[in-house]
């Protein structure tokens, strides 16, 4: 398993009573967007003693669609990929990914059936070379061996603007590349749904679209069709206002807002409880 999605222990992984494990799901009884649905999150709860951190959730994710999360610091987002990438159980609800209950399958389990995850501080093995971090994503997560592995990981380099650093330790990247390697290693397991967490965080306004345009062209997978879904927790908004087709905004582990970009961002509520401006929020 990558190092990009550490094991639960037993304990985390843990359902709360009554809650359906694993196996097919039957009615969940949600509103999707368009298209089919790969991801459903079916009234999940999660709680740190008085701390919410997912209310009764609810939320679908589209086979393909690109949905951006905002929200104030403490509201829930990283918790939320927690659940959805088994790193954290839910105290009760149901998280369904590709029509399955996963309640109870650990990160690398999920990571085989395709939910691939970033996480805010990169974490690669800094002894390992960029290829050696990318290979072995490739081989854990996507089950590549030999010349498979290889191409894959090349490929993957490419797509990243990382193949000029293939043979470079990973501790020696600055941010911007060891963003990009996060990203990759997360691409090399073949994700059909993947999680950025703040991947945009700390770079430079240029950075920030050199990273929008990556993000784009493995959405498309090299071609023009778009290939998975996207779910993107960000602080950098234009990153999301330029890339995002819908959006949801969750404060104190529930979503109080959905919908297009520019509909959620000027949203009252959403401006409250975000403590920012209209400009700050639109990405201006």
């Amino acid at each position: 398993m990558p190092a990009a999605v550490p094991r639960a222990t037993t304990e985390e992984r843990g359902a709360g009573e009554g809650t359906p494990l694993v196996g097919t799901a039957r009615s969940p009884g949600l509103s999707a967007p368009a298209g089919a649905s790969l991801l459903e999150l079916d009234q999940v709860s999660k709680r740190f003693g008085r701390v919410v951190v997912a209310d009764q959730l609810c939320l679908s994710v589209a086979e393909t669609e690109l949905l951006g999360v905002v929200g104030p610091n403490g509201a829930g987002k990283t918790s939320l990929f927690s659940i959805i990438s088994g790193d954290l159980a839910p105290d009760g609800g149901r998280v369904v990914f590709d029509g399955q209950v996963v309640n109870r399958l650990d990160p690398s389990a999920r990571c085989r059936m395709g939910i691939g995850r970033t996480y805010q501080v990169p974490r690669p093995f800094e002894k390992m070379t960029v290829f050696e971090n990318v290979l072995l994503a490739a081989q854990a997560g996507a089950g590549l061996r030999s010349r498979a592995a290889n191409e894959h990981t090349y490929e993957v380099l490419g797509r990243t603007g990382l193949a000029g650093d293939a043979n470079r330790p990973a501790g020696q990247l600055g941010l911007l590349s060891r963003k990009r390697l996060e990203l990759a290693r997360a691409l090399a397991t073949k994700p059909r749904l993947l999680l950025l967490d703040e991947v945009a965080a700390g770079l430079t306004d240029p950075e920030v679209a050199e990273l929008i345009a990556i993000v784009r062209e493995a959405r498309a997978g090299g071609g023009s069709d778009k290939t998975m879904a996207v779910v993107w927790v960000e602080h950098v908004v234009r990153a999301l206002v330029e890339t995002a087709e819908r959006l949801v905004c969750l404060d104190g582990g529930a979503i109080i807002a959905d919908g297009k970009p520019a509909e959620v961002l000027s949203d009252p509520t959403v401006k409250q409880v975000y403590l920012g401006t209209e400009e700050e929020l639109s990405g201006e």
